[in-house]
Protein backbone atom coordinates (compact mmCIF):
# COMPACT_ATOMS: atom_id res chain seq x y z
CA UNK A 1 0.00 0.00 0.00
CA UNK A 2 2.96 2.17 0.21
CA UNK A 3 5.79 2.75 -2.20
CA UNK A 4 8.04 -0.59 -1.78
CA UNK A 5 11.54 -0.26 -1.30
CA UNK A 6 14.79 -1.80 -2.31
CA UNK A 7 15.35 -3.96 1.11
CA UNK A 8 18.85 -5.53 0.75
CA UNK A 9 18.64 -8.66 4.09
CA UNK A 10 16.29 -9.21 6.93
CA UNK A 11 18.48 -9.89 10.12
CA UNK A 12 16.76 -11.17 13.25
CA UNK A 13 18.83 -10.88 16.58
CA UNK A 14 17.83 -12.48 19.62
CA UNK A 15 20.40 -10.50 22.35
CA UNK A 16 21.74 -6.88 22.88
CA UNK A 17 25.19 -8.23 22.25
CA UNK A 18 24.10 -9.24 18.68
CA UNK A 19 22.18 -6.44 18.26
CA UNK A 20 25.88 -4.32 18.84
CA UNK A 21 27.71 -7.04 16.85
CA UNK A 22 25.55 -6.46 14.03
CA UNK A 23 25.83 -2.43 14.20
CA UNK A 24 29.64 -2.56 14.44
CA UNK A 25 29.82 -4.77 11.50
CA UNK A 26 27.85 -2.41 9.56
CA UNK A 27 30.18 0.49 10.97
CA UNK A 28 33.32 -0.84 9.67
CA UNK A 29 31.96 -1.08 5.93
CA UNK A 30 31.96 2.60 4.09
CA UNK A 31 29.22 3.15 1.38
CA UNK A 32 27.32 0.35 2.37
CA UNK A 33 24.03 -0.75 3.29
CA UNK A 34 21.98 0.63 6.31
CA UNK A 35 20.33 -0.54 9.13
CA UNK A 36 16.38 -0.04 9.51
CA UNK A 37 15.43 -1.49 12.93
CA UNK A 38 11.82 -2.16 13.62
CA UNK A 39 9.90 -4.13 16.48
CA UNK A 40 6.97 -5.70 15.26
CA UNK A 41 6.45 -4.09 11.98
CA UNK A 42 2.56 -3.88 12.83
CA UNK A 43 3.00 0.07 12.32
CA UNK A 44 -0.30 0.00 9.85
CA UNK A 45 -1.67 2.44 7.81
CA UNK A 46 1.95 4.45 8.33
CA UNK A 47 3.80 2.13 6.03
CA UNK A 48 3.99 -1.14 8.09
CA UNK A 49 7.73 -2.41 7.93
CA UNK A 50 8.12 -0.59 4.96
CA UNK A 51 11.77 1.64 5.13
CA UNK A 52 11.35 5.24 4.13
CA UNK A 53 14.05 5.11 1.80
CA UNK A 54 16.03 2.43 -0.51
CA UNK A 55 19.31 0.66 -0.15
CA UNK A 56 18.29 -0.95 3.79
CA UNK A 57 19.33 -3.80 5.68
CA UNK A 58 15.97 -4.46 7.85
CA UNK A 59 17.02 -5.19 11.65
CA UNK A 60 13.74 -7.04 13.25
CA UNK A 61 13.66 -6.82 17.17
CA UNK A 62 11.36 -8.98 17.61
CA UNK A 63 13.10 -11.68 19.00
CA UNK A 64 13.99 -9.04 21.95
CA UNK A 65 11.21 -9.53 23.67
CA UNK A 66 11.87 -10.22 27.24
CA UNK A 67 10.31 -8.46 29.89
CA UNK A 68 13.26 -7.50 32.40
CA UNK A 69 11.45 -6.29 35.16
CA UNK A 70 8.44 -5.37 36.98
CA UNK A 71 7.56 -3.43 39.97
CA UNK A 72 3.50 -3.35 40.77
CA UNK A 73 4.78 -0.83 43.58
CA UNK A 74 7.31 0.87 41.96
CA UNK A 75 4.75 1.43 38.57
CA UNK A 76 7.04 0.46 36.05
CA UNK A 77 8.08 -2.12 33.57
CA UNK A 78 11.87 -2.88 32.02
CA UNK A 79 10.62 -4.03 28.21
CA UNK A 80 12.32 -5.02 25.02
CA UNK A 81 10.85 -4.27 21.79
CA UNK A 82 9.17 -7.42 21.13
CA UNK A 83 7.06 -6.83 23.98
CA UNK A 84 3.52 -6.76 22.86
CA UNK A 85 0.84 -4.87 24.68
CA UNK A 86 -1.60 -8.00 25.28
CA UNK A 87 1.38 -9.74 26.85
CA UNK A 88 2.65 -6.66 29.59
CA UNK A 89 -1.36 -6.62 30.23
CA UNK A 90 -1.61 -9.50 30.96
CA UNK A 91 1.14 -9.90 33.55
CA UNK A 92 -0.43 -7.11 34.88
CA UNK A 93 -3.88 -8.74 35.44
CA UNK A 94 -5.05 -8.62 38.81
CA UNK A 95 -2.85 -6.50 40.22
CA UNK A 96 -3.31 -2.92 41.19
CA UNK A 97 -1.15 -1.62 37.77
CA UNK A 98 -1.90 -1.19 34.20
CA UNK A 99 -0.64 -0.67 31.07
CA UNK A 100 -1.49 2.43 29.03
CA UNK A 101 -2.69 0.43 25.94
CA UNK A 102 -3.92 1.66 22.28
CA UNK A 103 -6.19 1.13 20.39
CA UNK A 104 -4.18 -0.89 17.97
CA UNK A 105 -3.77 -4.94 17.89
CA UNK A 106 -2.67 -6.34 21.30
CA UNK A 107 0.26 -7.83 19.01
CA UNK A 108 1.67 -4.33 18.62
CA UNK A 109 4.68 -3.34 20.88
CA UNK A 110 4.77 -1.14 23.74
CA UNK A 111 8.24 0.45 22.94
CA UNK A 112 7.71 0.37 19.37
CA UNK A 113 4.51 2.70 19.60
CA UNK A 114 5.94 4.91 22.49
CA UNK A 115 9.20 5.64 20.73
CA UNK A 116 6.92 6.73 17.64
CA UNK A 117 5.07 9.00 19.75
CA UNK A 118 1.69 6.83 19.74
CA UNK A 119 -1.54 7.63 21.75
CA UNK A 120 -2.88 5.62 24.25
CA UNK A 121 -6.51 5.64 26.14
CA UNK A 122 -5.40 7.36 29.36
CA UNK A 123 -2.60 9.45 27.44
CA UNK A 124 0.67 9.85 25.05
CA UNK A 125 2.95 7.23 25.37
CA UNK A 126 5.61 9.75 25.67
CA UNK A 127 4.60 10.46 28.81
CA UNK A 128 5.17 6.45 29.77
CA UNK A 129 8.42 6.49 28.67
CA UNK A 130 11.04 7.13 31.40
CA UNK A 131 14.06 5.45 29.93
CA UNK A 132 15.73 4.15 27.23
CA UNK A 133 18.75 1.90 26.40
CA UNK A 134 20.00 2.29 23.06
CA UNK A 135 23.01 1.15 20.99
CA UNK A 136 24.68 3.96 18.85
CA UNK A 137 25.89 3.81 15.31
CA UNK A 138 29.30 2.73 16.29
CA UNK A 139 28.18 -0.26 18.87
CA UNK A 140 28.36 1.95 22.39
CA UNK A 141 25.15 0.88 24.34
CA UNK A 142 23.78 3.56 26.60
CA UNK A 143 21.04 4.55 29.40
CA UNK A 144 19.07 7.55 29.04
CA UNK A 145 16.30 8.76 31.75
CA UNK A 146 15.41 7.19 34.48
CA UNK A 147 16.39 3.07 35.14
CA UNK A 148 16.04 0.90 38.61
CA UNK A 149 19.40 0.25 40.40
CA UNK A 150 20.27 -2.03 43.18
CA UNK A 151 17.27 -2.52 45.72
CA UNK A 152 16.22 0.58 46.14
CA UNK A 153 15.53 2.32 42.57
CA UNK A 154 13.68 5.28 44.11
CA UNK A 155 11.57 7.47 42.69
CA UNK A 156 11.27 7.97 38.93
CA UNK A 157 12.55 10.91 37.44
CA UNK A 158 12.91 10.65 33.34
CA UNK A 159 14.69 13.88 32.97
CA UNK A 160 17.36 13.31 35.60
CA UNK A 161 19.90 15.65 36.18
CA UNK A 162 21.92 18.38 33.24
CA UNK A 163 20.67 17.83 30.10
CA UNK A 164 18.44 14.93 29.09
CA UNK A 165 19.01 13.10 25.91
CA UNK A 166 15.63 10.63 26.06
CA UNK A 167 13.82 12.52 23.59
CA UNK A 168 16.33 12.84 21.35
CA UNK A 169 16.02 8.66 20.55
CA UNK A 170 12.14 8.81 19.84
CA UNK A 171 11.14 9.16 16.29
CA UNK A 172 15.06 9.33 15.69
CA UNK A 173 17.71 7.73 13.76
CA UNK A 174 20.64 8.41 16.07
CA UNK A 175 20.74 4.78 17.56
CA UNK A 176 18.73 1.89 18.08
CA UNK A 177 16.38 1.16 21.21
CA UNK A 178 16.66 -2.27 22.67
CA UNK A 179 15.28 -2.00 25.44
CA UNK A 180 12.75 0.75 27.80
CA UNK A 181 11.20 1.67 30.86
CA UNK A 182 7.68 2.59 30.85
CA UNK A 183 5.43 3.65 33.28
CA UNK A 184 2.61 1.52 34.93
CA UNK A 185 -0.36 3.51 35.84
CA UNK A 186 -2.75 2.86 39.11
CA UNK A 187 -5.79 0.57 38.37
CA UNK A 188 -8.85 2.55 39.33
CA UNK A 189 -11.23 0.87 41.92
CA UNK A 190 -14.02 1.72 39.70
CA UNK A 191 -14.68 2.94 36.38
CA UNK A 192 -17.63 4.00 34.16
CA UNK A 193 -17.87 4.83 30.18
CA UNK A 194 -20.53 7.25 29.22
CA UNK A 195 -21.32 7.10 25.54
CA UNK A 196 -23.16 10.29 23.78
CA UNK A 197 -24.57 10.88 20.56
CA UNK A 198 -25.02 13.83 18.85
CA UNK A 199 -25.90 14.78 15.44
CA UNK A 200 -23.53 16.43 12.46
CA UNK A 201 -25.50 19.59 12.86
CA UNK A 202 -24.28 20.17 16.74
CA UNK A 203 -20.50 19.11 15.90
CA UNK A 204 -18.85 22.28 17.43
CA UNK A 205 -21.59 23.42 19.63
CA UNK A 206 -20.60 19.59 21.34
CA UNK A 207 -17.18 19.44 21.19
CA UNK A 208 -17.00 22.91 22.81
CA UNK A 209 -19.20 21.51 25.65
CA UNK A 210 -17.23 18.06 25.76
CA UNK A 211 -13.79 20.50 25.79
CA UNK A 212 -15.26 22.19 29.16
CA UNK A 213 -16.22 18.86 30.94
CA UNK A 214 -12.42 17.55 30.24
CA UNK A 215 -11.02 20.75 31.47
CA UNK A 216 -12.92 20.82 34.65
CA UNK A 217 -11.95 17.76 35.52
CA UNK A 218 -14.83 15.49 34.77
CA UNK A 219 -13.18 13.39 32.49
CA UNK A 220 -10.58 10.55 33.01
CA UNK A 221 -8.41 9.29 30.24
CA UNK A 222 -8.63 10.11 26.60
CA UNK A 223 -12.16 10.95 25.44
CA UNK A 224 -12.76 9.44 22.10
CA UNK A 225 -15.10 10.83 19.76
CA UNK A 226 -16.04 8.99 16.86
CA UNK A 227 -17.58 10.84 13.61
CA UNK A 228 -20.37 8.24 11.51
CA UNK A 229 -17.68 7.11 9.06
CA UNK A 230 -15.01 5.75 11.58
CA UNK A 231 -18.32 4.37 13.63
CA UNK A 232 -19.58 2.10 10.25
CA UNK A 233 -15.68 0.98 9.63
CA UNK A 234 -15.71 -1.30 13.06
CA UNK A 235 -19.44 -2.64 12.06
CA UNK A 236 -21.27 0.25 13.81
CA UNK A 237 -24.52 1.48 12.46
CA UNK A 238 -26.16 5.37 12.35
CA UNK A 239 -25.28 8.59 11.25
CA UNK A 240 -24.21 10.27 14.54
CA UNK A 241 -20.99 11.03 16.17
CA UNK A 242 -20.44 8.84 18.85
CA UNK A 243 -18.54 10.04 22.04
CA UNK A 244 -17.00 7.49 24.49
CA UNK A 245 -15.77 9.40 27.67
CA UNK A 246 -14.62 7.66 31.22
CA UNK A 247 -14.64 8.85 34.66
CA UNK A 248 -12.80 6.49 37.06
CA UNK A 249 -11.69 6.85 40.55
CA UNK A 250 -13.13 5.53 44.08
CA UNK A 251 -17.05 4.16 43.58
CA UNK A 252 -18.59 7.35 45.46
CA UNK A 253 -16.80 9.63 43.37
CA UNK A 254 -17.09 7.52 39.90
CA UNK A 255 -20.74 7.53 41.13
CA UNK A 256 -20.94 11.74 41.98
CA UNK A 257 -19.07 12.69 38.78
CA UNK A 258 -21.11 10.31 36.38
CA UNK A 259 -24.34 12.25 37.77
CA UNK A 260 -22.90 15.58 37.29
CA UNK A 261 -22.00 14.79 33.45
CA UNK A 262 -25.46 12.85 32.81
CA UNK A 263 -27.33 16.22 34.48
CA UNK A 264 -24.89 18.77 32.12
CA UNK A 265 -25.63 16.92 29.23
CA UNK A 266 -28.96 17.25 29.51
CA UNK A 267 -28.89 20.56 30.53
CA UNK A 268 -27.27 21.62 27.15
CA UNK A 269 -29.55 19.95 25.07
CA UNK A 270 -26.93 18.61 22.71
CA UNK A 271 -27.38 14.82 22.84
CA UNK A 272 -29.47 12.48 21.43
CA UNK A 273 -28.53 9.81 23.60
CA UNK A 274 -26.33 9.14 26.78
CA UNK A 275 -25.90 5.72 28.16
CA UNK A 276 -23.71 4.32 30.79
CA UNK A 277 -21.71 1.20 30.90
CA UNK A 278 -22.87 0.01 34.13
CA UNK A 279 -26.60 0.48 33.50
CA UNK A 280 -26.42 0.08 29.98
CA UNK A 281 -23.36 -2.45 28.79
CA UNK A 282 -22.78 -2.59 24.89
CA UNK A 283 -24.79 -4.85 23.18
CA UNK A 284 -22.71 -8.30 21.82
CA UNK A 285 -21.82 -6.47 18.14
CA UNK A 286 -20.68 -3.27 19.22
CA UNK A 287 -17.38 -3.88 18.94
CA UNK A 288 -16.02 -0.17 19.38
CA UNK A 289 -17.99 0.41 22.71
CA UNK A 290 -16.92 -3.29 24.11
CA UNK A 291 -13.02 -2.91 22.91
CA UNK A 292 -12.69 1.09 24.25
CA UNK A 293 -14.36 0.01 28.00
CA UNK A 294 -11.81 -2.18 28.30
CA UNK A 295 -8.90 -0.20 26.52
CA UNK A 296 -9.81 2.03 29.54
CA UNK A 297 -9.19 -0.19 32.10
CA UNK A 298 -5.93 -1.24 30.64
CA UNK A 299 -7.06 -4.59 28.17
CA UNK A 300 -6.47 -4.90 24.57
CA UNK A 301 -8.03 -8.21 24.23
CA UNK A 302 -10.65 -6.59 22.29
CA UNK A 303 -8.71 -5.12 19.97
CA UNK A 304 -8.40 -7.66 17.88
CA UNK A 305 -12.12 -8.07 16.92
CA UNK A 306 -12.16 -4.20 15.84
CA UNK A 307 -9.41 -5.29 13.41
CA UNK A 308 -11.10 -8.12 11.82
CA UNK A 309 -13.88 -5.21 11.32
CA UNK A 310 -11.69 -3.08 9.99
CA UNK A 311 -9.28 -4.91 8.05
CA UNK A 312 -10.80 -8.46 7.81
CA UNK A 313 -7.83 -10.26 9.01
CA UNK A 314 -5.90 -11.15 11.78
CA UNK A 315 -2.95 -8.90 13.22
CA UNK A 316 -0.24 -11.13 11.56
CA UNK A 317 -2.15 -11.48 7.83
CA UNK A 318 -2.94 -7.95 7.64
CA UNK A 319 -0.40 -6.65 5.35
CA UNK A 320 -0.42 -9.81 3.32
CA UNK A 321 -4.18 -9.86 3.29
CA UNK A 322 -6.06 -7.73 5.19
CA UNK A 323 -7.61 -4.55 2.89
CA UNK A 324 -6.38 -1.18 2.37
CA UNK A 325 -5.84 0.99 5.02
CA UNK A 326 -3.72 4.39 5.67
CA UNK A 327 -3.93 7.12 8.66
CA UNK A 328 -2.83 10.99 8.54
CA UNK A 329 -2.58 11.83 12.24
CA UNK A 330 -2.69 15.31 13.02
CA UNK A 331 -2.54 18.00 16.49
CA UNK A 332 -5.80 20.08 16.02
CA UNK A 333 -7.05 22.40 18.94
CA UNK A 334 -9.46 21.14 21.21
CA UNK A 335 -12.09 23.62 20.45
CA UNK A 336 -15.08 23.23 18.33
CA UNK A 337 -14.70 25.27 15.56
CA UNK A 338 -11.37 23.85 15.13
CA UNK A 339 -12.59 20.26 15.00
CA UNK A 340 -15.76 21.41 12.90
CA UNK A 341 -12.82 23.07 10.52
CA UNK A 342 -11.37 19.67 10.39
CA UNK A 343 -14.24 17.85 9.05
CA UNK A 344 -14.68 20.34 6.66
CA UNK A 345 -11.64 19.45 4.43
CA UNK A 346 -12.20 16.06 4.86
CA UNK A 347 -15.73 16.72 2.80
CA UNK A 348 -13.36 18.40 0.54
CA UNK A 349 -11.05 15.39 0.03
CA UNK A 350 -13.87 13.38 -0.36
CA UNK A 351 -15.41 15.75 -3.21
CA UNK A 352 -12.44 15.80 -5.26
CA UNK A 353 -11.24 12.40 -4.62
CA UNK A 354 -14.24 10.39 -4.52
CA UNK A 355 -12.10 8.70 -0.84
CA UNK A 356 -14.27 9.54 2.29
CA UNK A 357 -11.86 9.59 5.25
CA UNK A 358 -13.33 8.47 8.65
CA UNK A 359 -12.20 10.34 11.84
CA UNK A 360 -11.54 9.58 15.27
CA UNK A 361 -11.40 13.01 17.83
CA UNK A 362 -8.57 11.81 20.88
CA UNK A 363 -8.78 14.45 23.50
CA UNK A 364 -5.26 14.26 24.78
CA UNK A 365 -5.91 17.44 27.14
CA UNK A 366 -8.31 20.35 27.29
CA UNK A 367 -6.41 21.95 24.68
CA UNK A 368 -5.00 19.53 21.82
CA UNK A 369 -6.71 16.70 20.01
CA UNK A 370 -5.02 13.85 17.99
CA UNK A 371 -7.25 13.23 15.14
CA UNK A 372 -6.98 9.98 13.61
CA UNK A 373 -8.26 10.18 9.86
CA UNK A 374 -8.38 6.79 8.68
CA UNK A 375 -8.58 6.09 4.53
CA UNK A 376 -10.01 2.44 3.90
CA UNK A 377 -10.07 0.95 0.66
CA UNK A 378 -10.04 -2.31 -1.51
CA UNK A 379 -6.95 -3.91 -2.13
CA UNK A 380 -6.75 -3.34 -5.70
CA UNK A 381 -4.18 -1.11 -7.48
CA UNK A 382 -6.58 1.65 -8.57
CA UNK A 383 -8.45 1.97 -5.09
CA UNK A 384 -4.65 2.57 -3.89
CA UNK A 385 -3.84 4.96 -5.99
CA UNK A 386 -7.07 6.62 -5.28
CA UNK A 387 -6.35 6.95 -1.42
CA UNK A 388 -2.94 7.46 -1.27
CA UNK A 389 -4.20 10.89 -3.76
CA UNK A 390 -6.62 11.44 -1.14
CA UNK A 391 -4.08 11.30 1.80
CA UNK A 392 -1.89 13.36 -0.38
CA UNK A 393 -4.59 15.99 -0.81
CA UNK A 394 -5.49 15.72 3.22
CA UNK A 395 -1.98 16.60 3.81
CA UNK A 396 -1.75 19.68 1.56
CA UNK A 397 -5.14 20.95 3.38
CA UNK A 398 -4.03 20.39 6.60
CA UNK A 399 -0.71 22.01 6.33
CA UNK A 400 -2.58 25.60 5.00
CA UNK A 401 -5.05 25.23 8.14
CA UNK A 402 -1.88 25.07 10.00
CA UNK A 403 -2.87 21.52 11.35
CA UNK A 404 0.33 20.01 11.43
CA UNK A 405 0.92 15.54 11.46
CA UNK A 406 2.33 14.17 14.95
CA UNK A 407 3.51 11.48 13.27
CA UNK A 408 4.17 10.48 9.50
CA UNK A 409 3.71 7.80 6.88
CA UNK A 410 6.87 5.95 5.36
CA UNK A 411 5.77 7.97 2.04
CA UNK A 412 5.83 11.82 3.74
CA UNK A 413 8.85 12.19 4.64
CA UNK A 414 9.96 14.46 3.16
CA UNK A 415 7.40 16.68 4.71
CA UNK A 416 9.42 16.72 7.70
CA UNK A 417 11.24 19.89 7.12
CA UNK A 418 8.21 21.82 6.01
CA UNK A 419 6.52 21.03 9.22
CA UNK A 420 9.32 21.88 11.37
CA UNK A 421 9.19 25.89 12.62
CA UNK A 422 12.77 26.63 13.30
CA UNK A 423 15.59 25.95 10.42
CA UNK A 424 17.93 26.13 12.51
CA UNK A 425 16.86 23.80 15.10
CA UNK A 426 16.79 21.09 11.66
CA UNK A 427 20.15 21.92 10.92
CA UNK A 428 21.22 21.01 14.67
CA UNK A 429 19.67 17.55 14.78
CA UNK A 430 21.40 16.88 11.61
CA UNK A 431 24.57 17.89 12.83
CA UNK A 432 23.98 15.20 16.20
CA UNK A 433 23.46 12.93 13.35
CA UNK A 434 26.78 13.62 11.43
CA UNK A 435 28.58 13.91 14.98
CA UNK A 436 27.34 10.38 16.25
CA UNK A 437 26.91 8.46 12.79
CA UNK A 438 29.50 9.83 10.17
CA UNK A 439 29.15 6.61 8.11
CA UNK A 440 25.41 7.01 8.09
CA UNK A 441 25.25 3.52 9.38
CA UNK A 442 21.20 3.89 10.51
CA UNK A 443 19.26 4.28 8.01
CA UNK A 444 17.36 7.72 7.86
CA UNK A 445 14.03 6.96 8.38
CA UNK A 446 10.58 8.58 8.20
CA UNK A 447 11.60 11.80 10.83
CA UNK A 448 15.25 12.33 8.94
Amino acid sequence: MFVPRDVYGVVRPRTVDEVRDIVRAFARTEDGPRLQALSTGRNWGLGSREPARDGVVTLELGGLDAVRELSVEGGWAVVEPGVTQLRLAELLSGTGRMLNVTASSGHTSVLGNAVDRGVGLRRQRTLDLVGLEVVLPDGELIRTGWWPHGEHPGAINPQGLGPSPLALFTQSDLGIVTAGVVRLLPRPEAQCVLRLGFGSGRLAEAVDELRRWTAQGLVSGVLKVYDPVSTRSYGGLGDEYLTHLCVSGTERSVAAVTRVIEEEAEESGLFTRVLRSDEHPPAPDDLVARAVERLYAGDPSRNEAMLRSAVGQEADRVDAEGGGWLFFLPLIPFTGPSVARAQELLDRVHAETGIRPGSTVNALDPDVVDLVVSFRFPRTEHHARQAHRALDRTYELFAEAGFHPYRLDSDHHAWMDRFSGDPAARAFVRRLKETLDPRRVIAPGRYA
